[in-house]
This record gives C-alpha cells, sequence and structure tokens, in this order.
C-alpha cells in the first residue's frame, strides 16, 4: 500500500509540473487563454462560496461591523448611551457609593480634612469643606468668601456655638459622607437649620412617611441624597468653589480638588498624602501627559461619566492605566469588550498583548477566532506579523464554515505583500488542515496555488504539501478536526421524541449538555453531546426553562397526552453542586409556555391551563420566599408564543390566541406597566422560536395557520428594535415545531423540534448571521 501511494503521489506531482509549463505558456502568450483561466477559478470561487453560505457577499464592504442599538423606549440592551459617530456616555454602576466610600475614609484618617467644625460643648470633627459644601449653604456660602486666589490646602474652621450640639453636627456630617441620617430628632433639625441643610429639614417634614415605611426609605433616601450631593459637587467645581489645586499640563491648566482627585486615582493619593513635593504645590506640573484624556478623567472624578469611541479609547485606557484611574479603566475595558467589532478586535488584541491586559486579551482572541472569516476579510488583518497569523491559524478552536476559508485567508494576506510574505507561505499552508477540505474545495486550492507559483518571481512549491496532506492523511482526518470548546455550554431538558420504532412519542425526562463543537470535512460540523442526568420529576415536555443567577430552572409541562396532564411543579439545578431542589409549585398548572429572567426576577408568563384552554396570568418567583405571586397578566390569552428578556422588558412574539389561530403580534411586556404593541411580524407564527442576536431579535420557526389547521413555517425573520421593523432572513431548510432554541458565542441554535406534516423529528441547526448550518443532533 505504501507503494501505491507513492506512486499515485509521483505521478500527480508530474501532472503538476506539466499544469505549470503550460499555465506559463498560457500567461505568456496573454489574451483569451489568460481569460479562460480565470473564469475557471471564479467559477470555482462562486461554487464554494454558494455552499458555504457565502453568495452574494463577495466584494461587499466587510470589516467594520455596524453597532445597532435598541431605540424601544425603555427597553436598552447595553449600559451606555449612544450620542453619535460612534461616541459613548459610559457610566460607572459603583462610581457613587466607591467615592463617598473613600471620602468617608480619608475623612477617618484625617487625609487632606481642611475645615474644622466645633460645638460649645468640645465637639470636633475635622471633615472636607467641598463635602459639607454640598449639603449646607452656610459651608458653602463661607468657602465661596474666602480668597479664591489663594490655592491650596487652606485650613479653616466654623464655631456652631451653643444652639448646636454633637449629636445634630454629627448627624449632618454623617448625612454628607452617606446620605443617611439614622434618626431624625429636635438635635438634629436644630443643626441643619444653623448649617442651611434644607435636604435634613425636608427630611424632618417627611418623618412620619419614614416611620411608615423605614426600610424602604432608608433605601430610597441614601440613594437619592448621595446621587444629589454628587451634583453639587460637580456644580462647586464647575464654578471653581473650592479648588485647592491647578494640573499645568503643556500650557493647559484644570482646576480641581485634592481629595476628589486623590479619591479617584491612586496616583493622584499618594501625591497629596505621601508628603511628596507636589502635595504643598498650588499648581501641580504634568507636562508630559495628553492634556484631553487627563481633562477627561478629572471630570470623570465629579461625575463617574466618561465618553470614550474607538478613536480614544486606546489613550483614555493608557491614562487611566498610567494615573491608576480604576473606576475609569474598567469602563475602558468594559466598552473595549461590549463594542469590539470585526474592525477593531486586531487592534485590541494587540493593545491587550502590549499592557499585559490578560483578560482582555483572552476576549479579544477570542472574538478573532469566532469570526476569523470575517475578521480575515479586513484590512488590519492583512497587517498582521506572521508569527500571529501562524498563531491563530494553529487554535482548534478557530471558527469557520470549512477549512477552505482558512487557506483563503493565507492567501489574502500573502496577496497583501507577495515579494515579502511568499517565504512564510510553507510555514503558514501547514496550519491549514486540507484533510477538512472536500474535493470540490481542493480544487481551489489547487488553482490559486497554480496561479500564485506561475506568477512568483521566485521558485515558490505551495501545492505540493497541499497534496501531500490532502490526499494521504485521509484515514486519520478525525485527528484534524477543530474542536472550539465555548465558555457556555448548550443545555437540553427533556421533551418528547418518537420512540425507537417511530410508532408513538414518549415524554422524557433526560438531561444533556453539549460545550464542544467539532468542525469536520467541509461543512460537516458536529457537536460532542454528554447526559448530565435526569428532572428530578415526571417526563416532561412543553415545560418552561431558564438560567437565573447561574441556577437552571425548570417548571410545569405536560406529563403526557391528556386534558389533564398539565403540571404546576418547579425545580432549580445547582451546577456547583449538582443537586436539585424542590421549589414551591406555581399558583397554576401551566404548559406550552415561556420562562424568562427579568431584573433578577424569574417569571411564568401565560401558556395552556390544559391541553385546549390558555391562560393570560403572569406568575413572578420570589426566592427569599420560596413563593410565586401574580403580577399584571398579558391583554390576552396567550400560549406557544416566544419571548426574549431585555432591560425594559420582555419581547413577546406571535402564539396562540383564545381561538388557537396563529399570532403575527410583537409586543413589550412589563410586570408592572403591561404591553406595549410594535409592529407586525410579516408571517404568522406559533410554536417557534426567538433569541437575540447583535441587538436585534431573531424568530424562526414554528407553525401557520393553513385554513382550520396548521402548516410548517419555515419563514424566518429579524426585528430591529430601533426601526421597530421585520427584514426577512434565508428560510429554514427542514421545519422545526416546538423547538428549544438559545444564542452561544454569537449563534442561534434551534434544537429539535418535529415536522407538522409528519410529525418527524429534526436535529439542530445554526444560525451564523445570517445563515443556517446543520449539525449532528445528541447521541
Amino acid at each position: 500500500m505504501e507503494f501505491t501511494n507513492h506512486s499515485l503521489l509521483v505521478e500527480w506531482e508530474e501532472q503538476w509540473r506539466r499544469e505549470k509549463e503550460r499555465r506559463k505558456r498560457v500567461m505568456e502568450e496573454g489574451g483569451e487563454g489568460i481569460e479562460q483561466v480565470n473564469r475557471e477559478l471564479r467559477r470555482i470561487v462562486e461554487y464554494n462560496d454558494s455552499r458555504m453560505g457565502l453568495a452574494g457577499m463577495r466584494g461587499a464592504s466587510e470589516g467594520a461591523e455596524p453597532r445597532i442599538r435598541a431605540g424601544v423606549p425603555g427597553c436598552h440592551l447595553s449600559d451606555e448611551t449612544f450620542i453619535g459617530e460612534g461616541i459613548h456616555m459610559c457610566q460607572s454602576k459603583t462610581f457613587l457609593g466607591d467615592i463617598f466610600e473613600m471620602l468617608k475614609e480619608f475623612r477617618d484618617l484625617a487625609l487632606l480634612t481642611d475645615l474644622t467644625l466645633t460645638t460649645d460643648d468640645g465637639s470636633i470633627f475635622h471633615v472636607h469643606s467641598l463635602a459639607l459644601a454640598a449639603v449646607s449653604v452656610l459651608v458653602q456660602e463661607k468657602l465661596m468668601e474666602k480668597n479664591l486666589s489663594e490655592l491650596g490646602l487652606q485650613r479653616w474652621s466654623i464655631d456652631l456655638g451653643v444652639s448646636v450640639n454633637q449629636v445634630g453636627l454629627q448627624a449632618v456630617v454623617e448625612f454628607a459622607y452617606s446620605g443617611d441620617v439614622p434618626i431624625l430628632n429636635e438635635s438634629i433639625k436644630t443643626a441643619a437649620e444653623f448649617l442651611k441643610v434644607a435636604r435634613i429639614l425636608d427630611l424632618c417634614t417627611k418623618e412620619d412617611r419614614v416611620r411608615k415605611d423605614k426600610h424602604l426609605s432608608q433605601v430610597e433616601k441614601t440613594g437619592s441624597a448621595l446621587k444629589v450631593t454628587l451634583q453639587s459637587i460637580l456644580k462647586l467645581w464647575e464654578n471653581r468653589v473650592g479648588c485647592d489645586v491647578v494640573l499645568d499640563v503643556g500650557g493647559v491648566f484644570l482646576h480641581g480638588h485634592r481629595v476628589i482627585l486623590a479619591a479617584s486615582s491612586d496616583f493622584f493619593r499618594a501625591m497629596f498624602t505621601c508628603g511628596m513635593k507636589e502635595s504643598h504645590q498650588t499648581c501641580v506640573s504634568l507636562p508630559y501627559l495628553p492634556a484631553p484624556e487627563l481633562k477627561a478623567l478629572v471630570g470623570f472624578s465629579y461625575g463617574g461619566k466618561l465618553m470614550i469611541s474607538w478613536d480614544s479609547v486606546f489613550e483614555m485606557t493608557i491614562m487611566a492605566l498610567q494615573l491608576q484611574f480604576r473606576q475609569a479603566l474598567l469602563l475602558c475595558l468594559n466598552f473595549m469588550k461590549e463594542q469590539m467589532n470585526l474592525a477593531s478586535c486586531l487592534d485590541v488584541a494587540s493593545f491587550a498583548e502590549a499592557y499585559g491586559l490578560s483578560e482582555l486579551l483572552d476576549e479579544a482572541k477570542d472574538f478573532v477566532l469566532r469570526n476569523f472569516r470575517e475578521v480575515s476579510t479586513s484590512e488590519k488583518f492583512r497587517d498582521l506579523p506572521a508569527e500571529k497569523l501562524l498563531e491563530l491559524l494553529h487554535c482548534d478552536g478557530l471558527c469557520v464554515p470549512s477549512e477552505l476559508a482558512v487557506f483563503r485567508a493565507v492567501i489574502s494576506w500573502i496577496e497583501a505583500n507577495p515579494e515579502e510574505r511568499l517565504t512564510h507561505s510553507g510555514s503558514l499552508m501547514t496550519a491549514v488542515r486540507f484533510p477538512l477540505m472536500t474535493f470540490r474545495e481542493f480544487r481551489e486550492v489547487r488553482a490559486v496555488n497554480l496561479q500564485m507559483e506561475c506568477f512568483a518571481d521566485k521558485n515558490v512549491e505551495l501545492y505540493g504539501s497541499a497534496l501531500k496532506e490532502f490526499g494521504f492523511s485521509l484515514p486519520n482526518s478525525q485527528d484534524y478536526c477543530r474542536v472550539r470548546k465555548p465558555k457556555n455550554v448548550l443545555v437540553l431538558v427533556g421533551g418528547d421524541r418518537l420512540s425507537c420504532d417511530g410508532g408513538q412519542r414518549v415524554t422524557s425526562k433526560e438531561i444533556w449538555f453539549s460545550n464542544s463543537l467539532r468542525s469536520g470535512t467541509g461543512l460537516v460540523k458536529d457537536m460532542e453531546w454528554r447526559r448530565l442526568g435526569n428532572i428530578p420529576d415526571k417526563p416532561k415536555f412543553r415545560h418552561g426553562v431558564a438560567v437565573m443567577q447561574g441556577r437552571l430552572y425548570v417548571a410545569g409541562g405536560c406529563y403526557f397526552y391528556a386534558k389533564d396532564n398539565v403540571m404546576k411543579s418547579a425545580y432549580s439545578y445547582d451546577p456547583e453542586t449538582d443537586s436539585w431542589m424542590r421549589l414551591a409549585d406555581m399558583n397554576e398548572a401551566r404548559s406550552n409556555f415561556s420562562m424568562a429572567v427579568h431584573e433578577e426576577r424569574l417569571y411564568a408568563i401565560g401558556g395552556d391551563r390544559e391541553i385546549d384552554r390558555n391562560t393570560d396570568t403572569v406568575e413572578m418567583y420570589n426566592q427569599d420566599t420560596n413563593s410565586w405571586s401574580f403580577v399584571k397578566p398579558l391583554d390576552r390569552a396567550l400560549s406557544g408564543f416566544a419571548i426574549s428578556a431585555v432591560k425594559g422588558g420582555i419581547f413577546i412574539s406571535g402564539g396562540f390566541d383564545c381561538n388557537y389561530s396563529c399570532m403575527v403580534s410583537l409586543f413589550l411586556y412589563h410586570p408592572d406597566r403591561g404591553t406595549i404593541h410594535m409592529s407586525d411580524m410579516n408571517q404568522d407564527r406559533a410554536q417557534h422560536c426567538m433569541e437575540p442576536l447583535r441587538r436585534h431579535l431573531i424568530v424562526a420557526g414554528g407553525v401557520c395557520n393553513l385554513r382550520k389547521f396548521y402548516a410548517n413555517q419555515l419563514a424566518c425573520e429579524v426585528y430591529d428594535p430601533e426601526a421597530d421593523s421585520w427584514t426577512a432572513l434565508t428560510p429554514l431548510p427542514i421545519p422545526h415545531v416546538g423547538a428549544a432554541s438559545a444564542v452561544l458565542e454569537e449563534k442561534v441554535y434551534v434544537l429539535g423540534g418535529y415536522s407538522q406534516e409528519d410529525y418527524r423529528v429534526h436535529p439542530l441547526q445554526f444560525c451564523q448571521p445570517w445563515c443556517l448550518y446543520q449539525v449532528g443532533p445528541p447521541r
């Protein structure tokens, strides 16, 4: 056999040499011969494009991925505010609490305190005048009276006389730093009147309401009070009241308060509190720092907000690292993670590697691997160093529709600078897994290599090694498969299926999971499924499944097909301890419904009370009390619909109405506010799937109305929340009625389901924006 393989290889190599000689003659002659060669190559490429779902995409603008914002009122898919021209206003969620915690720490350590408050009973409080001026009109007026031209840490005091005692003054100081007034009494009211603290006086007038629901009011009062105090500090800074330092940044002068800068930045904390010469200077020179970024970070110190764009984020991150603005740094890193796109991912990876940001580097590399085909069409991909490209090509996690896409990426990189890069072609080609290609795909490899070898000035051999890999590694081709292991897993819970003999449908209590995606020969995709266990309940289908805080929740469903077989039981599964917990039953039995997680609460929505009677009720599960309670109902009885939870509520599409007709509706449901109707879908459907993807909603599969019966719904649509409009997508190749769905690594997976015509069960599909591929079902 070895002799036969060797003889065949020699024969193919001889054919290759003869073909090269003929091609070179054609090139020398020019004319129609070259045109014919080019047409043949285009034909091969177009065929392979169509097989990979890329027909019509070649030549289209690629690289800069659009970032789409949800524009539905009250509905937000990110934590940022989009301003325009790629600029985002990012706000730290923890800044408010963190800045005042640091100010309290400084006060307790007597760091940067400049104001002393005294009373006749001997009480002395060392505080920051800025913090007190933000709540006290008296302190603010006296601060403004001070000579503003005399910068620096000027210590001063206020004697509050006999009317204010320790208890009252202590409460006012605590309110300035924490927004909290534990009790309200006459001493506190007197101190508030003397210091002109209007907000405490307002609280005194509302004392009855505070005592009525002390815990709730306390939370509201503290949060809102600190927010108002921070706004007052911001206004004082904008008016340069109490500023005690000027930063000279190459001739640009930035005024500020030492205590605020020190609370926001470890760099300034060390500068102003550790005895450095700058701690005594009224003007600190920072000549080598860029003024725009420092100005933005100083502004961040007073509000926790930062305007970030791709034009500024790298410089801003460097500055935040250098000056140790930790909260601002987190905003920059989160911006790069959340806004990463095809145009920026390689820059982010290079930046993260240069500055040792390992978590960001992992995110960027993973993005490149997940979107390798699209990234490889960008200009920045062609600028990659050879060793970085080789590192990517060797990754098992490289995600491509076919290994041909990897070969094309290598050719694209070489063609960007063929004179220098052809020398790297041999090592790069070793990273292409040719045994995973079909004969049709390898024809393109042969045609492209022939063209490159004939055009090259140097003696380049590309085809020989590729041929050896392709033609003589097939027995071991399984070893060449790219196996990607995503960070998250797909989980299948219960359901019904055909029995082994196909004679009847049986329900299941099995749970399966998969976190291994295998790319095989050509377009073949496979998933490795493993058994996780069983639901600790009767076998069920048409049940609700949701994930909240790392736990899996399973509720309701049917255990058979009779009218009264609908269930109300609920369970949760903890993967860390591999244990199940029985939860309180729902108030109503329901099947063919959906469970959603919204604002850290679990909701069971609509569904069928019995096989042929649906409901409009919605229940919320309370983890603390292990109980279900009814919330605002839907505006109609509904079952067999699909949901997607966002910040502003829960999108609900399609489903069966009370007459069991398929709906075209889409509405946004909120447990407190009810429903807002959005644009209808183009097609009616029920028992379908809906998933969020790239800030859009994709619906697929299900059934549709057909006179008095139902038919398979193959049409797929995508909803744009900003435009409130629907656009048709490529239809499903086969029916998926009652299927499950999930999003994994920006791909929508449609799991199982059946055909309405013959009730045949179908395998798993996934949508890779926006093309559908078939992968293997659980074994």
